[in-house]
């Protein structure tokens, strides 16, 4: 197959500022023109669950779907003009992409570390200096 992505710019209206992106897989062995050569969307977030299929492009493409979709969107990123699209691809980039990992500076030392979810708020001391201040406590 021959795939590469099609991107649907569509505008909201007046009052919502708001653009939208989509992004559809074509396969350029079928045809050349879009209608003909659809293959499927392109979602926002490629997620590997084994066993299940969480939408059509996991399901066509299976396990190599996260990297089928990194590689198609590195194509799309370096043939795209315009600015606005390339923003919304490197965006989708870091969403697809699992291994960055996010680092932030305490607050107490301001050492970096990768914080770690505590119910809703983001944890912004790192362990050390959590128990400094909070001693043996959970």
């Amino acid at each position: 197959m021959d795939c590469g992505l099609q991107v649907f710019k569509l505008e909201k209206g007046v009052r919502d500022s708001e653009t939208t992106y989509r992004f559809a897989v074509v396969d350029y062995s079928r045809a050349r023109s879009y209608p003909a050569n659809f293959v499927c969307m392109l979602p926002a977030k490629v997620e590997l669950v084994k066993g299940k299929t969480t939408n059509v492009f996991g399901g066509l493409f299976g396990d190599k779907s996260q990297d089928f979709a990194v590689e198609l969107l590195n194509k799309a990123l370096i043939s795209e003009k315009d600015d606005e699209v390339k923003t919304e691809i490197a965006r989708r980039l870091k969403l697809i992409d699992v291994k960055q990992v996010s680092l932030v500076k305490c607050s107490g030392c301001d050492r970096t570390f990768q914080p770690r979810k505590v119910r809703k708020h983001k944890q912004n001391l790192c362990p050390e200096c959590l128990k400094k201040r909070f001693g043996d406590r959970q």
